[in-house]
C-alpha cells in the first residue's frame, strides 16, 4: 500500500501509543533492530534518537528503515509495518518533533520535571523520519477466522498466555 492509501484503521493503530521495533541496516548487511517510541503524522513515521546511536549512524550511511507497530493483546493481535526511505532531521525542527514524541509517552508531570524532559531532549538530538513506500499489515483475528474457523481465539487453552 502506498502512504496515501493506508487504511484508516491502520492509521488509527499507528496513532496508538505502543512500543515499536525499528530496523536499520548495519554496514555488514545485518539488521539492527531496537525498541523505540514513535510518532505517526501525515503518512510519516518519526523516531527521536541520539546522533551517536547505531540507528542514526545506519540511517546516515544507508537511508532506509522499517518500523513495526504491533498490538499483543490476546485475541486482538494485529500490527502494521512501514518500510522505506529514511532521513535524519536535526536542529529546531528535530527538537519540535522530538518533544511531540516525548509528550506521547511521558506525563505532563514528567515533561515539567527538570530531571526528566531536559535529559531526554539532550539525548535525543536528532529525529529519524521514515517515508514508507510499502506497508504490511496483519490481523490474527482475520487469519483465525479464515484458516481456523475462529477456534484459536475462542477455544480456551488453545493459545498459551504470553509472559
Amino acid at each position: 500500500m502506498a502512504t496515501q492509501t493506508l487504511d484508516p484503521t491502520l492509521q488509527g493503530l499507528l496513532r496508538g501509543r505502543y512500543i515499536a521495533a525499528l530496523g536499520t541496516e548495519n554496514a555488514d548487511g545485518t539488521i539492527h533492530q531496537t525498541a523505540v517510541w514513535y510518532l505517526f503524522e501525515k503518512g510519516h513515521l518519526f523516531i527521536a534518537t541520539s546522533s551517536k546511536s547505531r540507528k542514526a549512524r545506519n540511517i546516515a550511511a544507508r537511508a532506509k528503515a522499517s518500523l513495526m507497530v504491533d498490538v499483543r493483546r490476546p485475541g486482538a493481535e494485529r500490527g502494521v509495518n512501514g518500510s522505506g526511505k529514511a532521513e535524519l532531521i536535526s536542529g529546531d525542527e528535530s527538537k519540535e518533533i522530538n518533544l511531540r514524541i516525548h509528550k506521547r509517552y511521558l506525563s505532563a508531570a514528567a515533561i515539567a520535571d527538570p530531571q526528566i524532559e531536559p535529559v531526554f531532549a539532550s539525548f535525543d538530538d536528532v529525529t529519524i523520519k521514515i517515508t514508507p513506500s510499502s506497508w504490511t499489515a496483519w490481523d490474527m483475528a482475520v487469519l483465525d477466522a479464515q484458516a481456523f474457523a475462529g477456534k484459536l481465539g475462542t477455544t480456551p487453552g488453545y493459545l498459551l498466555p504470553l509472559d
